[in-house]
């Protein structure tokens, strides 16, 4: 199997199969079950905070470079993570996004969601 580039990565189909080859080629199989690669995406999850610790909201939304690389790198791993769970379990992301936004929207309609962040369980039904 020939390796891909990363610079042909362009669709999430595209980077589930990359991910996979990667898995694979190092025979990690053993090691990338669904507990072992949730474990790790939760890791990865929190240590997508620190960049943010003890910033404000404001300081938050203006990153200095290193900044920004370090947020671009967790997230990266999270994304890895992610993707290469769902390969393994045979769930779409793309599929499963917009089903969770469908749904979401349901449950939070603009006319009670619009401007705050009130959860659909405490909205109050006329």
């Amino acid at each position: 199997m020939q390796s891909m580039s990363p610079h042909e990565i362009d669709t999430l189909d595209t980077l589930r199969l990359h991910i996979r080859e990667f898995a694979q080629a190092r025979a990690w199989e053993n090691y990338h079950t669904p507990k072992n690669l949730v474990m790790a995406l939760s890791v990865e999850a929190a240590e997508l905070l620190e960049p943010f610790q003890w910033l404000t909201a404001e300081q938050s939304r203006h990153l200095s470079a290193d900044q920004h690389e370090s947020v671009r790198q967790e997230i990266a791993d999270v994304l890895i993570y992610l993707t290469r769970l769902a390969d393994l379990l045979n769930i779409d992301l793309l599929e499963a996004a917009a089903d969770k936004l469908a749904l979401n929207a349901r449950k939070y309609p603009v006319e009670q969601a619009h401007g705050n962040a009130t959860k659909y369980s405490d909205f109050k039904n006329d």
